[in-house]
């Protein structure tokens, strides 16, 4: 995670509070640095930032579900770990509801944001 990166995904958002870029007004308010923007985060958890893809084929229908909390403060210069765990299948006729754990871990391996996700599948 860059400055950069942080940057880029306040312009997109639109999301400018200062507690995402303004070191002064976060270390005032008990932060080390500015913290990453939480759907940046989980947008790290879409099946397409993963290897899913490549492990589902050309399946995918639809992304339906998801859910999740984000349990540490990410800044920018740290390194995340996104993965998706395969946690249920549900067959539903000629599809199947894929339903996936979601999770960040950090350079330091602290677990950053857990969810869960649920996908559409078409059947092979």
């Amino acid at each position: 995670m860059t400055n950069a990166h942080a940057a880029a995904f306040q312009t997109v958002s639109a999301d400018n509070h200062p507690v995402h870029y303004d070191a002064e007004w976060t270390r005032k308010r008990g932060h080390p640095a500015p913290v990453v923007h939480g759907l940046q985060m989980l947008a790290f958890t879409a099946p397409g930032a993963t290897l899913f893809p490549h492990f589902i084929g050309e399946v995918f229908i639809s992304f339906l579900e998801l859910s999740c909390t984000f349990l540490a403060e990410v800044h920018s210069g740290n390194t995340l770990y996104p993965a998706l765990t395969i946690t249920g299948l549900e067959p539903q006729g000629d599809t199947g509801i894929v339903v996936t754990a979601a999770t960040i871990h950090n350079q330091r391996g602290v677990l950053v944001l857990s969810g869960q996700h649920k996908y559409l599948l078409r059947r092979q």
